[in-house]
């Protein structure tokens, strides 16, 4: 190891996502069509209310940097959304706003973990959990699931005196799944009992299809206590460029995880917090029409995908991605999930997600945040790889 690296640095590993988005993108630029099933964001433009909010902010000299944890105007938009949305009441003191909500996750870890506890991590995950709690030097535990959910007994289980925190991400990414409030009851009364903390990773509350969304934090005043609830307005206003995440919590969680921040980046982009203050206050239909065409792809993409022989696709319930099992058609020359989608990329020139980098080799991850035509073609294209491999 070079000894001008730190050996947290060393620790982290590649991203999975960007190794295959950046051989996809080559490829684009060497002309070819490339179907790109790896989108973490949604196709959608930025509604012009968004836009115009930002713009009425730099023409306004709203240019300048604001407190640290964001501008009271934002705070009190967030306040108001987990009022209405989740029966959930928050003082400012409870929010922080952060650029995105991968650096709230990255915030409230620096701010609570230390090196030897553990976190336990249910498989599959995204990508960026398991880097996140190891920087902290703490160590995740992965717990496998059913149906891509965690099992109480399970849970037990996982947990000893080293156990500090769960993290919970309800839809799913990368599987879509949802939680109903009867499961995360059950998670709280384990969570409680162990005094055990939790992330609760609500970035994709917005897009559930089937059921309705709850949040652990609403379980009781206890478990609300317990639980440091992560959203922002990436995924449900087609914002991800802007960066801006929140999470609301016990207050001296939120300070600290405000001081980290303070000596990171300073405050989010003034600019872009304005705007999500008009994204959050303003009209909601735009989600509306956004979730009619993932919901109609969604349908039509698991459908096609289970009328290929030796690939097996659940219905997933929320967020917009399908995560497929492949490892029927594993060979001599497809081994495991990167080889799959490698393969699947250099033949057929359709972009997809290793399983592996989620922590489950057996699976890849499509994204349906594309059109339906690129959806019609990609599938015809994978349909053909497919049968290559028997």
């Amino acid at each position: 190891m070079d000894s001008r690296i730190s050996k947290r640095a060393s620790a982290a590993s590649d991203s999975i996502t960007l190794a295959i988005t950046a051989k996809a993108n080559a490829m684009k630029k060497q002309g070819h069509k490339v179907i790109g099933f790896g989108a973490g964001e949604p196709d959608f433009d930025t509604p012009d209310n968004i836009k115009e909010a930002a713009i009425s902010a730099i023409k306004n000299g709203k240019t300048k940097y604001t407190a640290v944890s964001g501008i009271d105007e934002l705070k009190e938009a967030i306040i108001e959304k987990f009022r209405k949305d989740n029966h959930l009441e928050y003082g400012k003191e409870n929010i922080l706003v952060s650029c995105g909500a991968k650096h709230s996750l990255y915030n409230i870890m620096q701010a609570t973990l230390n090196e030897k506890d553990q976190v336990i991590v249910p498989a599959p995950y995204w990508v960026s959990y398991i880097d996140q709690v190891m920087l902290t030097g703490a160590k995740p535990v992965v717990l496998k699931t059913k149906n891509f959910k965690i099992m109480p007994e399970k849970l037990e289980k996982a947990i000893n005196s080293k156990t500090k925190m769960l993290i919970l991400n309800s839809p799913s990414n990368p599987t879509g799944a949802v939680y109903t409030k009867e499961e995360l009851k059950k998670i709280a009364e384990i969570c409680k009992k162990n005094n055990i903390l939790v992330i609760s990773d609500e970035i994709y509350e917005k897009l559930i299809y089937d059921g309705e969304h709850y949040s652990i934090a609403s379980v009781d005043e206890e478990m609300k206590k317990l639980t440091i609830v992560v959203n922002g307005v990436s995924k449900a206003y087609s914002m991800t460029g802007w960066r801006i995440g929140y999470c609301a919590g016990d207050k001296d969680i939120i300070k600290a995880a405000s001081q980290i921040q303070s000596h990171s980046t300073s405050n989010p982009t003034s600019i872009a917090q304005w705007a999500a203050v008009e994204a959050l206050r303003g009209p909601q239909q735009f989600i509306e029409k956004m979730k009619f065409s993932f919901k109609e792809r969604r349908d039509f993409m698991v459908k096609s995908l289970n009328k290929i022989k030796g690939v097996k696709c659940d219905l997933p319930a929320g967020a917009f991605y399908v995560f497929l099992k492949v490892s029927k058609l594993y060979n001599e020359q497809v081994k495991n999930s990167a080889d799959f989608c490698t393969q699947l990329l250099e033949k057929e020139k359709v972009a997809a997600i290793p399983g592996s980098g989620f922590g489950d080799d057996n699976y890849i991850r499509f994204s349906y945040a594309c059109s339906m035509d690129d959806i019609k073609e990609g599938l015809e294209r994978m349909k053909k790889f497919c049968e290559s491999l028997k």
